[in-house]
Formats: C-alpha cells, sequence, structure tokens
C-alpha cells in the first residue's frame, strides 16, 4: 500500500499555523517536537538548557566513565532540518491558561494554540534534614560534573592523608533502585581503577561504598532473582549493601540513620527518588497525582483542559491495567513511558488541528534494564523473562546506544564501552572547575 509523502511546508504557509509550544527538551519533549517536525504546524521549544542530556547515563560522567560531552547533544542540532522549530533558551516560570500564554523567567510572553508540558521532575529529599543542602542529587548534567569533581577530589585528599592509619574513606549512596546500584557499581570501579593505574596511595579496605534503601531488597520493580544477583555482584566489588534502614539527616560531612549509627562520609550520593513538585507542572493544577505529577486525561490533556497537554515524568498517567494488585495506578517515571508519551501526544495535536478526535495512550512495556558494572547487568524484557551478566549487559548496552542521540556520541561511547569490555581505560578522571583557580 502506497503511502502519500511528508511534504514539508514552506515558511510562508507557517505563517497562519496553529502554534505548539513545547516546555523541556527531555525524551518527553523531544519526542513531541521530533513528530510534529516538518509538519503543517509552528512548534516553539523551551528549554533552560541549549542541550539535550541523556540521564540514564549521567552515573558515568560522573563516575569519570564518559565525557560530559558524550551524554549531550545540542537541541539546535537536533532540530536544525526542521523549518518549523524554533528553539528558545530559556527557563518558564508561569502559565497562564485565561490568555493562553507562557511566562518566562525575564517576564517575555509566548503566546500558544497548543501547549506541552515535558519539564521531568527532579530530586526528592523527602523532607530529610541537610539531604537539600549537603547530599549530591544525580539527575542533571550539572549533578553529574559536580559529583565527579568530588568524588576525584575526595580520593586525592585520602592520598595525601595515606599515612594516617585512622584514616577511612567513606562514600553513601542512598537509595537502591537502578540509579543508585549502577552508581554504587561504577564507583567501585573508579575506585579500583585510580588504585592500580593512577598509583593512588589508598589500602582498599579503608575505602568503602555504602548503599542504603529503606526497601527490603534491591530493584524493588525486579524479579528477586535480580535483586538477589544484583545485591551478589555489589558485595563482590565491595560494596556494603544496607536493606531496611532509613536515613534521618544528612550532615556536610557525614549521615545519620534512624538507628542512631552516625557515619562519616566523603560524599552522600541521593538516588532516593524524584518528584515534580518544584517543577512547571506544580504550577498547573491544583489536584496532582504522586510525586507531585500532573493529572490527565487518557489522551494526556490536562484535567479541564483542550489545548494544554502533559507528558513524562511530569505527568500522572493512568495505567489502565491497574485493575490487577501487581500493577501501579500509573506508569512509572521511565524514560520509555516518557518517550511513547511524547510521541503519542504530538500524534494527538495533529489529529485535533485536522479536525479529528484523539485517543488514549497505550504504554508498551519493553522492559527495565539496570547494570551493576562491567559485565555485569540485569534485564527483564516482555516473553524473555529475566537475563543477567554478560548477556544483560550487552543488551544493556545496544539499547542506551541506540536511543543515545548523535551519531558521534554513539561511536565515542561504543569505543569507549568496547574498550571497558576488553579492558580498562585511563578515563576522563579530570577535576574540572567551573572557575579557574591558581596552582
Amino acid at each position: 500500500m502506497a503511502t502519500t509523502p511528508r511534504v514539508e511546508p514552506s515558511l510562508e504557509s507557517l505563517s497562519e499555523s496553529a502554534h505548539v509550544v513545547v516546555v523541556g527538551g527531555g525524551f518527553a519533549g523531544a519526542s513531541v517536537v521530533k513528530r510534529l517536525a516538518n509538519r503543517p504546524v509552528r512548534v516553539t521549544l523551551i528549554d533552560r538548557h541549549n542541550f539535550h542530556a541523556f540521564l540514564p547515563l549521567l552515573y558515568q560522567v560522573a563516575t569519570a566513565g564518559l565525557e560530559p560531552a558524550d551524554v549531550a547533544y545540542p537541541i539546535r542540532t537536533i532540530f536544525g532540518h526542521a523549518k518549523n522549530v524554533r528553539v528558545r533558551h530559556a527557563g518558564v516560570k508561569n502559565v497562564d491558561r485565561a490568555r493562553n500564554v507562557v511566562i518566562l523567567e525575564n517576564d517575555a510572553e509566548i503566546a500558544y494554540d497548543h501547549l506541552v508540558v515535558a519539564t521531568g521532575a527532579i530530586a526528592s529529599f523527602f523532607d530529610v534534614p541537610g539531604a537539600r543542602s549537603y547530599a549530591m542529587p544525580l539527575y542533571t548534567l550539572a549533578n553529574a560534573r559536580r559529583l565527579r569533581n568530588r568524588l576525584l577530589r575526595a580520593l586525592e585528599d585520602a592520598d595525601v592523608a595515606a599515612d594516617n592509619a585512622a584514616v577511612f574513606l567513606n562514600f553513601v549512596v542512598v537509595g537502591g533502585g537502578p540509579t543508585g546500584v549502577e552508581t554504587a557499581g561504577a564507583l567501585s570501579e573508579l575506585i579500583e581503577i585510580a588504585i592500580r593505574r593512577d598509583g593512588l596511595r589508598l589500602d582498599p579496605a579503608k575505602v568503602r561504598i555504602r548503599l542504603v534503601d529503606v526497601a527490603p531488597r534491591l530493584l524493588t520493580a525486579f524479579p528477586e532473582s535480580a535483586s538477589v544477583y544484583a545485591q551478589k555482584v555489589l558485595c563482590h566489588k565491595r560494596v556494603d549493601v544496607d536493606l531496611g534502614r532509613s536515613v534521618v539527616e544528612v550532615e556536610e560531612q557525614a549521615i545519620r540513620f534512624s538507628d542512631g549509627e552516625r557515619l562519616e562520609a566523603a560524599a552522600v550520593i541521593w538516588a532516593a527518588g524524584i518528584t515534580a513538585v518544584g517543577t512547571l507542572a506544580t504550577v498547573l493544577d491544583e489536584s496532582s497525582g504522586p510525586s507531585g505529577r500532573v493529572l490527565v486525561n487518557g489522551d494526556l490533556t490536562l484535567l479541564g483542559s483542550t489545548n494544554v497537554w502533559c507528558v513524562g515524568d511530569a505527568a500522572a498517567i493512568a495505567d489502565e491495567k491497574a485493575s490487577s494488585q501487581s500493577r501501579a495506578a500509573f506508569y512509572p517515571q521511565l524514560a520509555p513511558v516518557a518517550i511513547q508519551s511524547g510521541r503519542h501526544c504530538a500524534i494527538q495535536i495533529l489529529s485535533v488541528l485536522s479536525g479529528g478526535v484523539t485517543t488514549p495512550f497505550h504504554y508498551r512495556d519493553k522492559g527495565i534494564m539496570a547494570t551493576i558494572g562491567r559485565r555485569a547487568a540485569v534485564a527483564k524484557l516482555p516473553h524473555l523473562g529475566v537475563i543477567k551478566g554478560t548477556l544483560g549487559w550487552l543488551a544493556w548496552l545496544g539499547l542506551h546506544l541506540w536511543y543515545l542521540v548523535g551519531f558521534r556520541n554513539r561511536l565515542r561511547v561504543f569505543i569507549n564501552w568496547t574498550w571497558r569490555y576488553f579492558d580498562w581505560p585511563s578515563g576522563p578522571r579530570l577535576i574540572v572547575a567551573d572557575a579557574e583557580t591558581a596552582p
């Protein structure tokens, strides 16, 4: 069956076209714009960063496995071919739904016919005293660079104090989900490489990594067999796994647990969860779902609205199969959900603009993955069950390379990972501050 070729709109024809404003250039927002590119509609993508960051690999930037440029790509370059897409480097502070305008942080206003909110989520500190001030989250590229500097600086300081037999170096990872497990495993490898290849005078027995989670097991979204495997690999990597423990306070150089233990720590890495509270989603509507996410209709429109849409981590999208006790009421905040919801939203907007009707969003579960280090990963795939070990690691590598934006980035990461498969590379273990200081 022949398909109708897509005809790129001319600049003249776009002048009277409907205007779609997309706030957020992450997985969800980029997916929306990609589907609307070169269609008869004007699109403005607004983001406070001028790049799209591949968030699942931030932990590798933080542990000196990859460079920041390997996991980020300029937004203008991604959509530079599309005549109907304009990129605005700015932050949005409010939405006036009565006048159909978004208000930027500099008080400039941009009118819209349809608005898509794809502002993602930020770290949730669960009101733990000191966590917001002293714990180090890992949800932005800036977070990853800051954490890498802290980790490498801590290793350098420990090398200076190596002659002091009483000195112990502790790193604490809070959160036993994929981010926490991946970060703990990669941090263990970073320490091993630094000792073996950089000549740091550190006693491995005095450098400890502790992964803490209030849950009874790691990777609760995975089958129990995957949790057991992940904990076994982490223990082999000299990571102490503390389950069923909660954090009650984070200090500048220490952490306190609910049982009264106080542990001095060179860094507290916060991977305990995310929330939409504090993002643009908070000001959209008074009614919100879990973690401050915006409640939406089945077609992803905001409740009570026909031209405001919300997708990705910012949206509380009801799971149509949630009648089963084994499923949550809302879809999880995962990259595949963000990508698919963004694509569906764009299709619905095009349908509305052409006089059609909208259809409900249905998520296609393609599985979940987590890596625990070189040649060790777990993957839960539909119809295949749980894959562990080297095979799971290769599956994880292939999937992340597929979704990584930019041929250059894919090539650099592929070469880096291939090298790491056979040997330990020197890696970009550089402490790069934002401001130059005298040596």
